[in-house]
C-alpha cells in the first residue's frame, strides 16, 4: 500500500519530469504545449474558426436539414477548409490515431452545449457507426472519442448498439456530392430497438459535408415510434 500511495503522489512530479524530455505540442500548430493546455494550444482555439452556431436557433446545420428531418437542435463548433488548422486535426485524428484531438474538441464543444443546448437535454448519444471492417481496419471509430467527450461533459449515456452500419463502403472522402449521396441508402440499420421509443437522440460525427450519411442515420432512428432527432458535430465544411 506504501508505494501505490507514494506511486500516486509522485505521479504529477512523474508527468512533469516526462514531459520536460518528450515535450508535447499543439495538434494544430506543433507549438510546445504549456502545463495547463490539452492537445490544442490557447491560441489556436482562440484562432479556430468556430460557427457560433449554439448561439444561432436557425443555423446552417439546422437549415441543411430543412424538408429532410426535423431537428430538435442542430450544430458544429468549428468551420472545415481545405488545408485549413480544422482539416489537418481531423485528418490527425481520423488517420494517426491521434484519439486525443477528438476528446479536446468533444470537452470544448460539450461545455459549450452545456450552455446552450435547449432544455431538455437528449436521452442518448449515438456516434455515426463505421462498419466492422472498416473499423477493425482503422482500429478506432474517429468519432467515439469525441462522443465519450460529449458524454461525459452533458451527462448523457453514450449508445452504440442500436444503430448499426450493414454495409461495407470504401472511403467517401473523394466521391463528389452526388456520389456521397447515393452511396448511403440502405447502409444503416436498427438493434434491438423495442427498448427506445419516445427517446430523443443525440446523433454525433466528425465533418458535415453534403448531411446524407446523418440524414440516413436519422432515418433509420426515426422509425422507433416517437423518437426525435439532434446533430452536432466537430466541424462543418464551408
Amino acid at each position: 500500500m506504501f508505494f501505490i500511495s507514494l506511486f500516486f503522489n509522485y505521479k504529477p512530479m512523474l508527468s512533469h519530469f516526462i514531459r520536460l524530455f518528450y515535450p508535447e505540442t499543439c495538434a494544430a500548430c506543433q507549438a510546445l504545449l504549456l502545463h495547463q493546455e490539452f492537445v490544442i494550444c490557447t491560441r489556436c482555439r482562440h484562432d479556430l474558426p468556430q460557427t457560433l452556431h449554439h448561439l444561432q436557433k436557425d443555423n446552417e446545420v439546422v437549415r441543411k436539414f430543412y424538408g429532410r428531418i426535423p431537428l430538435v437542435y442542430g450544430g458544429a463548433l468549428l468551420y472545415f477548409h481545405k488545408k485549413g488548422a480544422v482539416q489537418e486535426l481531423i485528418h490527425h485524428l481520423k488517420y494517426k490515431g491521434q484519439e486525443t484531438i477528438g476528446t479536446a474538441i468533444g470537452h470544448w464543444h460539450g461545455a459549450v452545449l452545456q450552455r446552450n443546448f435547449p432544455s431538455p437535454y437528449p436521452d442518448f448519444i449515438i456516434p455515426v457507426p463505421l462498419h466492422p471492417r472498416k473499423q477493425q481496419q482503422r482500429g478506432f471509430n474517429q468519432v467515439d472519442s469525441y462522443a465519450d467527450a460529449l458524454a461525459e461533459r452533458l451527462g448523457i449515456p453514450c449508445l452504440r448498439t442500436l444503430l448499426v452500419r450493414q454495409l461495407y463502403s470504401k472511403t467517401q472522402t473523394k466521391k463528389s456530392i452526388v456520389g456521397r449521396s447515393e452511396v448511403v441508402h440502405e447502409i444503416f440499420g436498427l438493434r434491438n430497438a423495442e427498448g427506445f421509443h419516445h427517446k430523443h437522440f443525440l446523433l454525433v460525427d466528425d465533418v458535415i459535408t453534403t448531411g446524407s450519411t446523418l440524414e440516413a442515420c436519422a432515418r433509420e432512428l426515426l422509425k422507433i415510434p416517437g423518437a426525435k432527432i439532434s446533430i452536432v458535430c466537430m466541424a462543418m465544411s464551408q
